[in-house]
């Protein structure tokens, strides 16, 4: 007998329907799954066998072929389990029920239990936009099924609920959809705690009004680390569409909570120096997102940034420029958004104290020259702001006054926001570090003596196009925390001012 029943499936961070197609036929006993399958896919059968023994079905002793189609994708992870029950026991004849219009996913224990998978979000908006009307999920991952309006969802916890559902006996309440309302991260640091730095903090606030990347040198316990801790704290709330998009991400990778349905606050990833190429920018045998990735929509920063490999800082290019990365591979191309803002953190030497106004540095300037290089100059061309972060004075430390918190700076992060939002609306672009060339011409209109002053700055410091552009944006955003829809020559000023670091430390030498 043959048994068809809907499954879902992930190609990067696209679901897709998949038909689990069950056939019971004479012959040796057998059981073959055909239709790509991968290694645990293939281990599907095992996990099926014991499941339907342990929880008092008989197992057909036939030829049991299963075919996943479409058959030119490859199918990877346990989310095949289920269905592939449903089906072997409505083809047996031991399940008499309509399955037309419902999808089926989760991982089946030996026992029968219904074991939670990932990207069952992206999976159950795909199932909803094929026009299926009911999905299974499993319970530990109700959170995530309760975030997609227009589908009926059931949440499971045994093969037993499902069958018992079927029959009549205990039929499954729908999961009760949740509303999104974002809402600030409360455990992250406030700006109130980061005594004087009035440049870096002044520069941090451009960069989360602009969605610019920023790097920032200094010498060991200046702050640079505090400060980037307490960027997402200024950055506004998410949207719908960014918590969605964020959170699906997440669920691919496996690095969403049990309990969480979306992603409220952005992301803040903070890797260690020593991960991997296919660490940050994805992949592996089984391809998943990488920390870049897992930054979309929210930060990436990168301690120590001369200690990472020449690989993994080089692979940040292309992302940086294109917002999602690529993953190749012999049985498919998949692509992962990643628009993140990039802030990363470095010593100006191995020691730390180069160009310190009260500490001797102890490196050679040959040792200097080759800390410094292992930041290229096309990465180091990818960073909107150079800020330098000054060792902090005693006054500073033991002032009593109250630094302005981080509410305050947000504030004017979000009103720079909205006219960001505003005057791009209709387009792609969502903030001033995303202008295409096309927008930058229209919206960044310098005044008489601001093009002069930057007609001045380009031949002085040798500055290149992608520069060129990227301080554009910069004043662009300076000019909207000002209120100002024209470029004065006082924004533009303030833009050059962090572009500058780079000719003290990469050009010096």
């Amino acid at each position: 007998m043959f048994a068809q029943v809907k499954s879902m499936g992930l190609l990067g961070v696209e679901g897709y329907p998949v038909d689990v197609e069950a056939d019971i036929a004479g012959g040796l006993p057998g059981f073959d799954v055909v239709g790509m399958p991968g290694t645990a896919v293939k281990e599907s059968r095992d996990r099926v066998r014991a499941a339907l023994k342990n929880c008092g079905f008989s197992f057909p002793v036939s030829h049991i072929t299963v075919n996943l189609a479409p058959a030119d994708i490859k199918k990877e992870g346990s989310v095949y389990d289920l269905p592939l029950l449903i089906a072997l026991l409505r083809a047996a004849g031991q399940l008499q029920i309509q399955t037309d219009g419902m999808a089926f996913v989760g991982e089946l224990s030996l026992t029968g239990d219904v074991r939670p998978i990932h990207g069952v979000l992206p999976m159950v908006i795909a199932a909803r936009n094929a026009g299926i009307q009911t999905v299974f999920i499993p319970a530990e991952n109700a959170a995530e099924g309760a975030v997609v309006d227009g589908i009926t969802v059931y949440a499971v916890d045994h093969i037993k609920t499902v069958l018992s559902h079927f029959a009549g006996e205990k039929a499954l309440t729908p999961i009760e959809k949740t509303e999104f309302s974002p809402e600030a991260d409360g455990t992250v640091p406030d700006f109130s705690e980061v005594m004087g730095q009035t440049v870096p903090r002044r520069a941090m606030e451009i960069a989360a009004a602009g969605s610019h990347n920023i790097l920032l040198v200094g010498p060991p316990g200046s702050g640079k680390s505090m400060l980037a801790k307490r960027l997402p704290s200024i950055l506004p709330n998410m949207t719908r569409e960014e918590s969605l998009e964020s959170t699906a991400i997440h669920s691919i990778a496996g690095a969403l909570s049990a309990d969480v349905g979306l992603l409220r606050s952005r992301p803040f990833r903070s890797p260690h120096h020593t991960v991997s190429l296919p660490g940050l920018a994805g992949g592996g045998t089984v391809p998943r997102p990488g920390e870049i990735s897992l930054a979309h929509n929210g930060v990436l920063f990168l301690d120590e940034l001369p200690e990472f490999s020449r690989q993994a800082m080089e692979g940040l290019r292309q992302p940086l420029e294109d917002g999602q990365v690529t993953i190749s591979r012999a049985s498919a191309s998949l692509s992962y958004p990643c628009s993140f803002m990039l802030v990363a953190a470095m010593n100006p030497c191995a020691c730390g104290y180069y160009g310190h106004p009260h500490r001797a540095c102890t490196c050679s300037s040959a040792s200097v020259h080759r800390y410094l290089s292992r930041v290229s100059g096309p990465l180091l061309d990818r960073f909107d702001l150079h800020v330098e972060v000054p060792p902090v004075e005693y006054e500073s430390l033991t002032s009593k006054a109250a630094a302005e918190p981080s509410a305050s700076i947000r504030e004017r992060v979000n009103l720079a926001r909205k006219v960001q939002q505003e005057r791009y609306a209709g387009t792609a672009v969502r903030t001033n570090a995303g202008l295409t060339p096309s927008l930058l011409r229209k919206y960044c209109v310098l005044s008489d003596d601001a093009d002069a002053l930057m007609q001045s700055a380009f031949d002085r410091l040798g500055l290149s196009a992608r520069a060129y552009d990227r301080l554009l944006k910069v004043a662009r955003t300076i000019a909207d925390l000002d209120g100002s829809e024209v470029l004065h020559i006082d924004h533009l000023s303030e833009a050059i001012q962090y572009r500058s670091l780079d000719r003290k430390y990469w050009q010096s030498r």
